[in-house]
């Protein structure tokens, strides 16, 4: 039986995955959730020797039913091919106490990547199941990593234009160079004076826009998205979680029906919603480890059961986790609320009016397989140099954050149980602060980019990713920027139609 995907908040007839994954956002402004979560045909024991793109058929096969396995597998051997790094494409390493998930292998060298390397053929794919004559604008905010991995998928790519907001002050240098150097012919990137809730607000309020809509079909444009509001980001993300407790049972280190826990640092709540779909599938996950950085509005909700952005917007090292709005946490609330969409637009529709909502004591009842908690700056920066002090192993300040937080899970509960940190960027990306904890920041490479590049690479013997060694020469392509009440009008002189 096909699934169809609804509305979070419930006005639409449901609609197929290939036409979820077209639309990006429902029209009501609802996320697409799947009206059940699939479980696995093939237990976790059975795919032990499958290679990654095995793996990911069998599990997207089961939330993208309307597409035919000659689609599928057609996306998936175009999504991970030579442009990761390694043919295992996630590896789990063991580091510490824990494995630590590598899904900074791509392209961008971001786990961004592990769902933006397949969203474009999958789009392409329903843009043609679906008989769109339209030209699909990928409209995208990002806090960092989003925006280029988006960028680098959608490059050229048929059919299909990019436009990627970004906080201008709000990502790292790195991070600015891979989107603002970005190639292709129909890609447009745009800072934002401002943080990058305003971005995403802006974006959302982009998606609503009946007046832009009927300018956008009468020049044969329709919008889309490539955040993780998009059903098609979301999907590929639950593929990993799947792989890591397969490899737990290949090394041995479990053996099946055994739990593992998840650690994930957390900024928009689509990388742990994926592992508890993942947990909903048949994967036996005992605890997801939500960990924040000091923005820690999630940290708080699952302590109190109030969801409340009513505070001070902080920049940390951390930036792809700087976010008060984590739009797919309104995924988890539909869920908790019992699939009830009048509930959940009701609770969304108090977060923008009063920037806060709480939940009910039964609704907070099923959070129990959540854990959450923060790091500061001074403990992330702790954590990346007691790591690589320890264990030699250099990791980003988003990865530090994950582990700073998983420790002290473990010295509050005392759980043993073997545990995945999903480390989610190269330390290449985060230079500054990377080398800053673990005392290589020297004054005489302070300002030289690429010079810090070569330290880290003294530093911790890691080959530095092509990703980063093509930024060395390349031309700043996209000098746009814009104060996000004039989003709309950006978007509009992009596009032509101004």
């Amino acid at each position: 039986m096909d699934l169809l995907y609804r509305s979070t908040r419930g006005a639409n007839e449901p609609v197929t995955a290939s036409r979820a994954i077209l639309q990006g956002l429902a029209k009501d402004g609802g996320l697409f959730v799947p009206d059940r979560i699939p479980q696995l045909t093939f237990g976790p024991e059975l795919m032990t020797g499958y290679t990654y793109q095995e793996i990911a058929y069998q599990v997207m096969k089961l939330f993208l039913t309307d597409y035919t396995e000659e689609e599928l597998r057609s996306c998936i051997d175009k999504a991970y091919d030579e442009k990761f790094d390694t043919v295992q494409i996630a590896p789990l390493v063991k580091v510490g106490d824990a494995y630590h998930l590598e899904l900074f292998h791509g392209a961008t060298i971001a786990f961004k990547d592990m769902a933006l390397s397949i969203l474009p053929h999958l789009m392409v794919t329903a843009q043609k199941k679906n008989h769109l004559d339209r030209e699909i604008v990928i409209l995208t905010a990002t806090s960092g990593d989003t925006g280029k991995a988006a960028l680098a998928g959608f490059a050229d790519v048929a059919g299909t234009r990019i436009i990627v907001f970004y906080p201008k002050n709000g990502v790292s240098k790195i991070q600015q160079l891979q989107m603002v150097t970005q190639k292709g012919a129909n890609t447009a990137v745009v800072g934002i004076h401002g943080n990058f809730d305003d971005a995403q607000t802006g974006v959302k309020k982009l998606f609503g826009d009946r007046d832009l809509a009927a300018k956008m079909e009468v020049a044969g444009f329709c919008f889309s998205s490539a955040n993780s509001i998009n059903i098609g980001r979301l999907v590929p993300q639950v593929v990993y979680y799947v792989y890591a407790y397969t490899r737990l049972l290949a090394q041995g280190v479990l053996k099946n029906g055994e739990p593992m826990n998840v650690v994930v640092p957390t900024g928009n709540f689509g990388n742990i919603l994926a592992a508890f779909y993942a947990r909903q599938m048949g994967i036996p996950i005992a605890k997801l480890i939500c960990a924040s950085n000091e923005n820690k509005v999630l940290f708080d909700f699952f302590s109190t059961g109030t969801y409340d952005r009513n505070r001070k917007f902080i920049l940390t090292s951390s930036p792809s986790m700087d976010i008060l709005i984590s739009s797919n946490l309104e995924r988890l609330i539909y869920q908790i609320a019992g699939c009830d969409p009048d509930k959940c637009a009701a609770l969304m529709q108090s977060l923008s009016e009063s920037g806060k909502y709480s939940i009910t004591p039964a609704m907070k009842a099923k959070l129990e397989p959540f854990y959450g908690n923060y790091a500061s700056e001074q403990e992330t920066a702790d954590r990346i140099a007691r790591v690589y002090r320890e264990e030699g192993y250099v990791m980003d300040t988003h990865t530090a954050v994950a582990s700073a937080v998983y420790e002290k899970y473990r010295n509050e509960t005392k759980d043993e149980t073997v545990t995945v940190v999903a480390s989610t960027a190269s330390p290449y990306k985060f230079l500054t602060s990377v080398l800053d904890a673990v005392g290589a920041l020297t004054p005489d490479i302070a300002d030289d980019e690429f010079a810090k590049v070569d330290r880290l690479y003294e530093v911790s013997g890691v080959a530095v990713p092509k990703a980063v060694e093509e930024l060395r020469n390349a031309e700043i392509l996209h000098k746009r920027e814009c104060d996000p009440e004039d989003m709309k009008d950006t978007v509009l002189e992009i596009l032509g139609l101004k």
